[in-house]
């Protein structure tokens, strides 16, 4: 007993190092805490534990604003956890800083532009007011963090080149068409803020022309080390140009010995989806298989129709391309993406048809002009325009079908392009593009192939032509230079009013050729309806039984 009280007495070593340890931890605190006062900024861990959960609107911000001349592109960062808002879920928000009022509006259209970024277009804030983005569930969202920028001057995009370069597209550099600059007029920079130097990264240009500045691209950049950075050029004044352009789509570094398209098709196009899937299945008939479709700023539905078109297994993809006449760009840009998956890619618009005149298809077209060992880079093709063949109404049985007259004489032409052949430049002029040596270009036999382009089409399309040319040195058709330009309808002004005759104009040769190849193969002979008509598959669905399985199957 007397043993055990003694024993009871002593403090064991386990006490006395967890007693000291505590001592010493208390007495660190309470100095640290009488010497550094705590506040929101020196005390993250204060901060995270008084914030309540974060919620959207305190994470989803606007990154960056760009205002065109006629509508706003306003870009959204997302975190990685959470999911995109649809149309629905936002507005567009425009207010004053002098003024309580605000106004809402529905957004144009919402694009995902990259992993966690989203782009929502919006129409021009009034005169004075600032615009931002209100989301319905959680409210606005700030915009001093964010920059804003006027069209131009302006670096739009970038992307990285499998032979260490960088392609830089910039707005405002107001260089002649066809021409290369000297390089040592601009140098590129890499950097995440431009308005501190410390942080930048500078490199020489290799080459420059129309709208494309090709850079060094640094080695830091190359191994993956600078996420996100974005990329900007300056001129030898030291002028900086604003930039949204960040390098993150990257072309494949082994190209394939085998392409996994034969032919592909390039095209930009504004508010015609309705033309849409006539184009792609005629053109997937003769032997197209891949087709990027660039969308200048649609409000038409082409989301679903080209979803459709996915849906029935046509190789269909939108690529958003909201910036202002800025074709020659967007085709350099198309002829990058598709090199390392296409042999050759055709440059036409949705209104263009490729007219085989021989045996076969475009395939065979091609191996006709480009055979092994004749280095042919490119192959031009003679455009045929055709006009309203005497209808006011648009043609329901779709273009081919319905527009049988045109011009005697052809009108500039259109190209099939090896991209492997093209310049480093990548200087285009929409119709054709330069080619590097020993690749040269050849002229179709109109024989063989000809563009059947509906060009002058009834006036309810004709006039939509008005309201902005894409191309970069075109000029608007509102606008008075160059009046005499091929690019222009004969005879019209600068004001979309219709002439009395326009049925019955550019009328002076009939041509049913298209129009019957289409007959024979496309017309269904049970319904008399094409499969581009909207009435055709509401058919198809109707005439089989509920069990059996419908499949549409792509004209292939």
């Amino acid at each position: 007993m007397k043993e055990r009280r003694k024993r009871n007495g002593i403090v064991s070593w386990r006490a006395l190092f967890w007693s000291t340890l505590l001592l010493l931890v208390s007495s660190i605190f309470f100095t640290t805490l009488f010497f550094y006062p705590l506040n929101d900024s020196q005390s993250p861990l204060l901060f995270r534990w008084e914030t309540p959960p974060t919620t959207s609107h305190a994470t989803i911000t606007i990154r960056e604003t760009v205002m065109l001349p006629d509508q706003v592109l306003i870009f959204l960062n997302y975190p990685p956890s959470f999911r995109f808002h649809s149309k629905h879920d936002l507005l567009c928000l425009y207010f004053s800083a002098d003024s309580t009022s605000r106004l809402t509006q529905p957004p144009i259209q919402l694009h995902i532009a990259r992993l966690h970024e989203q782009i929502v277009r919006c129409a021009l804030p009034p005169r004075g007011n600032t615009v931002s983005i209100f989301i319905k569930s959680d409210g606005v969202l700030p915009t001093k963090d964010s920059s804003t920028h006027h069209w131009t001057p302006l670096v739009y995009e970038a992307l990285f080149d499998r032979d260490n370069t960088t392609l830089v597209f910039v707005k405002g550099l107001n260089l002649r068409p066809e021409r290369l600059i000297e390089p040592s007029r601009f140098q590129c920079i890499y950097g995440w803020d431009f308005t501190k130097p410390k942080f930048f990264l500078k490199t020489e240009v290799i080459s420059g022309a129309q709208e494309i500045i090709r850079c060094r691209t640094p080695k830091s950049i190359l191994i993956g080390q600078a996420h996100s950075i974005k990329v900007t050029i300056q001129t030898r004044d030291t002028v900086i140009f604003p930039s949204i352009a960040r390098p993150g789509l990257c072309a494949r570094h082994n190209t394939p010995k085998k392409k996994a398209y034969e032919i592909c098709i390039c095209t930009m196009l504004r508010n015609q989806a309705r033309f849409l899937k006539e184009w792609v299945m005629y053109h997937a008939k003769i032997g197209v298989q891949r087709w990027y479709v660039y969308d200048n700023n649609s409000d038409d539905d082409i989301e679903n129709v080209i979803y459709f078109l996915q849906r029935v297994g046509y190789n269909i993809s939108q690529h958003l391309w909201p910036w202002v006449k800025t074709q020659e760009a967007g085709f350099a840009h198309c002829a990058l993406r598709a090199r390392s998956s296409c042999k050759w890619v055709a440059f036409i618009d949705v209104d263009e048809f490729f007219h085989i005149r021989m045996k076969g298809g475009l395939s065979d077209v091609i191996w006709q002009h480009a055979k092994p060992g004749e280095n042919v880079g490119e192959i031009r093709t003679l455009c045929y325009s055709f006009g309203p063949s005497g209808r006011r109404e648009v043609p329901k049985e779709g273009v081919a079908m319905g527009y049988t007259c045109r011009l005697s004489g052809s009108e500039r032409h259109k190209s099939i392009v090896r991209p492997e052949a093209l310049n480093q430049s990548l200087i285009n002029v929409v119709h054709h593009f330069h080619l590097s040596a020993p690749f040269v270009a050849v002229d179709a036999d109109k024989s063989k192939i000809v563009i059947n382009h509906y060009k002058y089409q009834v006036w309810k399309v004709f006039k939509q032509k008005f309201y902005r040319r894409v191309a970069t040195y075109v000029a608007d058709w509102k606008e008075k230079q160059n009046a005499g330009s091929r690019d222009r309808a004969p005879g019209l002004g600068t004001k979309a009013v219709e002439p009395a005759d326009w049925a019955n104009r550019f009328c002076e040769v009939k041509d049913f050729g298209l129009r019957n190849w289409v007959f024979r193969h496309f017309l269904d002979h049970r319904t008399h309806l094409l499969p581009w008509q909207p009435e055709f598959h509401h058919h198809i669905r109707k005439r089989r039984r509920p069990k059996d399985k419908i499949i549409i199957q792509p004209f292939l």
